[in-house]
């Protein structure tokens, strides 16, 4: 530990972060770090500005995202105001039982509310009030158009010197931090980063989910309203290779986002996207697409599954580097979790920091234990996620995968006439609550009778 660290004072803040990426992970970071150092770079390669949404470089951004219950809380806390912000822009806010149309593999879950409440909006919209408010803070310099070219070392087992170049600048800038964050997404660079440095490059686990999203806005119409703002049809291996989802949106528009696994493509064309939610079975979709006005052109992107970079068990983690966001675990974005899991690991990190601060015990040490506290917290969406994706790889799945998948079209099944059922399986989606809240007696009991009536059947 360096000297000058040891003797910090808790009310003494760290010099300078650089964040390598401006994205929504980059941005909700930059907030946390904004509380603790004095100066905080964003290193954002695309020209953005403040009012910027979308970037050009995430081809996933122009397609529906959730931010589940979870996530939603986090940011108002780090945002506050935050919801009501987007509410003003027409972004509803309702329980999850009560305005949502969803299409279970085994039927219609209940009406009925559940006690979570959900806000739906664009990432557009969601990352342009995220930049403004993030770059209105004193300590944030977001440089934009510019991009990092190496990460490297001010000393043996640390990478905490950042080099990066803004466009059109005669040569390269070299900056010391104390602390860095790749938020650079899954397109990361920091392989290469530990191999100059000549360090270990962390493993990986990747399971495939070859998803294909194709996704365009609508206007609804005048005096357009329905019983709902959400209508979602949920893909289930194997039998149910398509769904899709619409959510009400800010301004009066309908996002929506079809999808489909390996061959079943949703087209990019108005008449064959039509088409594809018509062979749906939840028909909602179909008839907001038929009655709104496209706004802007029809998007198609194919994420090929779940990739989670293993820095925890990385015996030579570099001291000073942390990972955020899709450059420590990419989801597959059908169960909405990448948004929610980047707020909870910023969230986590601001935790880490002002223990830190508090017990005057400075930044050595900090990257191994964040990394090691972010893959518990990463532990149980990962497990949801590629417990279901598995299902769709040919051959023998893992036991777990095929229990855990047995048990949820049991849980399904009860799900669709049961609320109670409903309602905690809604809490565990979201993340406001354990999956050990659908393995309770209670539910246990239910599920084991059903399935025992099904073999007497």
């Amino acid at each position: 530990m360096v000297e000058s660290e040891r003797s910090l004072p808790s009310d003494t803040r760290w010099s300078r972060a650089v964040v390598v990426g401006g994205g929504y992970a980059g941005l909700v970071t930059a907030r946390v770090l904004a509380d603790h150092f004095d100066e905080v770079l964003v290193l954002e390669r695309d020209a953005v500005e403040p009012d910027s949404g979308v970037h050009p470089s995430v081809p996933q951004g122009y397609h529906a995202h959730a931010l589940l219950a979870k996530g939603g809380d986090v940011l108002e806390d780090l945002f506050p105001g935050l919801r009501t912000e987007l509410a003003g822009l027409g972004a509803p806010v309702f329980d999850y039982g009560e305005r949502i149309s969803f299409l279970l593999p085994t039927g219609y879950a209940p009406p009925d509310p559940v006690g979570v409440s959900i806000q739906t909006f664009t990432r557009d919209e969601l990352e342009r009030r995220l930049r403004q408010r993030v770059a209105a803070l004193p300590a944030v310099r977001l440089l934009a158009a510019t991009s990092c070219e190496t990460v490297t070392g001010s000393a043996p087992g640390r990478l905490d010197r950042v080099r990066y170049r803004a466009r059109g600048a005669d040569g390269p800038t070299d900056v010391v931090a104390d602390l860095v964050v790749d938020a650079s997404g899954r397109a990361t660079s920091v392989d290469r980063w530990l191999t100059e440095a000549r360090l270990p490059v962390s493993g990986r686990t990747v399971v495939k989910a070859k998803i294909t999203y194709t996704s365009a806005c609508y206007a609804r119409p005048p005096g357009d309203e329905q019983d709902f703002d959400v209508a979602y049809q949920m893909a289930f291996a194997p039998g149910v290779p398509r769904g899709g989802v619409v959510l009400a949106v800010e301004h009066h528009r309908w996002m929506c986002s079809l999808f489909g696994v390996d061959g079943h493509v949703p087209p990019t064309d108005d008449e064959g996207y039509l088409d594809f939610a018509r062979s749906l079975g939840n028909p909602r979709l179909a008839e907001q697409i038929k009655r709104g006005t496209r706004e802007g052109e029809i998007h198609r992107y194919t994420n090929p599954g779940n990739e989670w970079r293993l820095h925890h068990k990385n015996p030579r983690w570099p001291e000073r580097l942390v990972a955020v966001g899709d450059a420590v675990c990419v989801f597959n974005p059908v169960y909405g979790q990448g948004l929610t899991v980047a707020a909870l690991e910023a969230e986590l990190l601001g935790r880490l920091l002002r223990h830190r601060r508090a017990n005057a015990s400075g930044l050595d040490g900090l990257s191994r234990a964040y990394q090691r506290a972010a893959a518990r917290l990463i532990q149980v969406p990962w497990t949801m996620a590629s417990s279901s994706d598995l299902m769709w790889a040919p051959g023998k799945q893992p036991l777990p995968a095929r229990f855990a998948h047995w048990y949820n079209q049991r849980v399904f099944a009860l799900a669709v006439h049961d609320p109670g059922v409903w309602a905690r399986f809604v809490r565990v989606l979201n993340m406001t609550a354990p999956p050990s809240l659908l393995f309770r007696p209670a539910v246990l009991a239910k599920v084991v009778r059903q399935a025992l009536a099904r073999r007497r059947g």
